[in-house]
């Protein structure tokens, strides 16, 4: 992790003092607390979500207990040098007929997951936890089931083409705000978590806790 002192992080000018810390380098989450008003700080919390999951799909783990672990890990990180600021950790886990499914590392294996989920149903779990001074106060679990339309491979070569490197920022290889839309024939389930966060819960966590206005 590089040497960021989430104290040293105060905004410019008159804005107010961040209360929240997103422990999270994640494009989508950032722009969801943005645009539900947050003031927030970004930071990375990287941990090797690759062992984790090793480890804990080796003893048989829930992949919802999976996400859960992979999220506090991320909180935890940041929250020991986060003083009074809530730190928000948050993962993601797809699932299709009990296979568990990582970031795709190339173009390659983002088609190979468009191939393995064509004309199937997944289902996505996302996980938030906030910890203060290193205990965690709170977390949730969101949960969303997506049906894949059946996808030809000039289709999947096509949409590769138009969506770029976006298809390596997240575990289906799409991003239903976008182009990823084109892939479904269903889904069913709350946007945000789709999007990797459970919102609304998260927002009426932190309004009880006094970090947002009521």
């Amino acid at each position: 992790m590089a040497d960021h002192d989430p104290q040293d992080q105060a905004p410019p000018g008159d804005m107010p003092e961040p209360r929240l810390i997103l422990a999270s380098e994640s494009p989508a989450r950032a722009a969801m607390l943005r645009g539900a008003g947050l003031n927030f700080i970004a930071l990375p919390a990287r941990i090797d979500e690759t062992a984790v999951k090793e480890a804990m799909q080796a003893e048989a783990a829930a992949p919802e207990d999976v996400a859960v672990m992979l999220a506090e890990m991320k909180a935890r990180r940041l929250s020991a040098r986060a003083g009074r600021l809530a730190v928000l950790g948050a993962d993601q886990m797809l699932v299709a007929d009990g296979r568990w499914f990582d970031k795709p590392a190339s173009r390659d294996d983002a088609r190979a997951t468009l191939e393995a989920l064509s004309g199937r149903r997944h289902e996505l779990i996302s996980a938030a936890v906030v910890m203060v001074d290193g205990n965690r106060v709170w977390h949730a679990i969101g949960r969303a089931r997506l049906t894949m339309r059946p996808l030809s491979a000039t289709f999947i070569d096509h949409y590769l083409d138009r969506a770029g490197d976006d298809v390596l920022t997240s575990v289906g290889a799409y991003q239903l705000e976008g182009l990823g839309a084109q892939l479904f024939s269903k889904v069913e389930g709350d946007y945000f978590t789709i999007l990797g966060l459970p919102l609304i819960e998260l927002l009426d966590f932190l309004r009880g806790r006094g970090v947002i206005e009521t």
